[in-house]
Parts: C-alpha cells; structure tokens; sequence
C-alpha cells in the first residue's frame, strides 16, 4: 500500500529567501519537495496520506494446521485444537483466544499493512475509540488494549461510521529524521528561489546548459538530465540523504506476498 504525500514535510529553511515570499509559496514548494523526496526514497519515508481499512480480526485457526501437523481434510470438533510447543509437549489452543509465545493472555490484534506511521482514528460500532485503547506493535500490529477485542466480522456493505462497521484510519511511512528534514528544506529552498523573479535555478533553470565559454574560461557543468535519470536532485544534502536511505534507487518498498495473509479491505472508489 504505497500512498502518495498530502501534506509537506517538517521544514528547517537556512537558506535567505527573497523578500515578500509568501508562507503560502513556502507551503506549496515545500509540499512539492516533499513528494518528490517521498517518491525516490523508494515511497518509504512518511507520512504518507491517510488511508482507511476495514480489517478482519486474526484467528488463532488460521495456523491451526501448522500447529498439529494436521493433514488437510481432517476436521476438528469443539472448541480446541491440539499442538505441539516448543519443548515437544501436546497442548490444547483455544480457537476463541490468541495466545502467543510471548504473552500469558489473549491478545486481540489485528495487522496492518505498514510501516505505521501513526494511527488517525479507529471505530467501532461508529464509535471512534480514544488512543488509550490501542497500541501499534511491530510489524504493523493493531492491539487492543482497553480489555475488549475488534469484532469478527463487520458489515461490509455499510459505510464507515455505522453500526456493525470497524475502520482503521492511519498514516504509512517511516519516521522523518533530521537528515531528512535538511534534505526537504534545502530541495525546498532550490525550488522557491528558482521561481522568483531574478531566479537563477530551480524552475527557471536551463537543463540544456553543460558547458560555458567566456573570455578564455571553461565552465563545466553536470548534466541535469543524468542526475534525474540516476534519481537524484543535484543538491548536496538532498541527494546525501537519497543515497543513505534508498542507495539502490528502488522505486517502491519490498514486498513479501503469502496466500495465508488475509489482507485488510479499504474502498477504492467512491
């Protein structure tokens, strides 16, 4: 789930920008850096816009087969289902409760697809719960923790925020750390200067020029066209910081697909 940048990254501007710039420019731009910093660093670093799924509770059934060595087609009756622990001991799980090696209680969690920058909201019944009653566990769990558990099911055909409805509303991303907020703010600064009257780079910039001859002095100049085709902006800090978090210019996170996974639904359109 690779969502794009809504809103602009923290800024740190140590740069002099010309007199009279509106905060709305710097808004803007900043915005602009932003997404293009979040596309090639791999649309990995956050946060990213908010989206909202509707996940289904994970069972304790699901691996239930994993656990016992259970042949496919047998067919398990009550409310246990036999298992083999790590000391080789025949124990009986629950199929109503998840328990697992880690903790001496039911735990009811449910996955996200992440990284999880931070959760919006999350309702239930249309009620949306206080942040006290969850948590967000590694790798993208969703754990209760205010006594009660996520429902089973929930009705898919009615919208979020009715009765019978549970939705999760979060931000993907990993956390923004200082290298990356000097890298947005100096892309940002490049952007608005360039777009000033009197610019000289930026926007205004001619991509064509590599070579200047002028009295007997010989200017190199890097192709603009190479560095955006390697996925770099040309700018110190910015492609500093590209080239520590994304040094293999992917385009997108690494992903890892299972046919046991149930993957949480989010509504696509309307």
């Amino acid at each position: 789930m690779n969502s794009d940048v809504c809103e602009p990254w923290p800024l740190d501007l140590c740069c002099d920008l010309p007199d009279g710039t509106d905060q709305n420019v710097i808004d803007r731009w900043a915005l602009v850096a932003s997404q293009i910093l979040f596309r090639l660093s791999g649309r990995r670093w956050g946060p990213g816009c908010p989206v909202t799924v509707r996940p289904c509770r994970k069972a304790c059934a699901d691996g239930s087969l994993a656990f016992g060595g259970w042949a496919p087609g047998v067919q398990q009756t009550g409310g246990w289902v036999p298992y083999i622990d790590s000391g080789g001991v025949w124990r009986n799980a629950s199929v109503c409760g998840c328990r697992s090696s880690c903790s001496c209680t039911e735990l009811c969690e449910v996955r996200l697809e992440g990284p999880v920058h931070d959760i919006v909201s999350v309702t239930v019944n249309g009620e949306t719960l206080v942040p006290e009653a969850y948590r967000v566990d590694a790798p993208g769990l969703l754990v209760r923790t205010d006594g009660e558990c996520w429902p089973d099911c929930q009705d898919m055909s009615a919208p979020c925020g009715e009765e019978g409805t549970f939705c999760v509303t979060y931000r993907t991303g990993l956390p923004l750390d200082e290298a990356a907020i000097a890298a947005v703010s100096e892309l940002t600064c490049h952007l608005i200067k360039g777009c000033n009257p009197g610019g000289g780079c930026g926007c205004r910039a001619n991509p064509n020029i590599t070579r200047v001859s002028r009295q007997g002095v010989d200017i190199e100049k890097a192709d603009p066209t190479l560095l955006y085709a390697e996925g770099r902006t040309g700018l110190p800090a910015a492609d500093l910081w590209l080239t520590t978090v994304n040094p293999y210019r992917q385009t997108s996170p690494s992903r890892v697909y299972s046919p046991d996974y149930r993957r949480p639904r989010y509504t696509q359109w309307p």
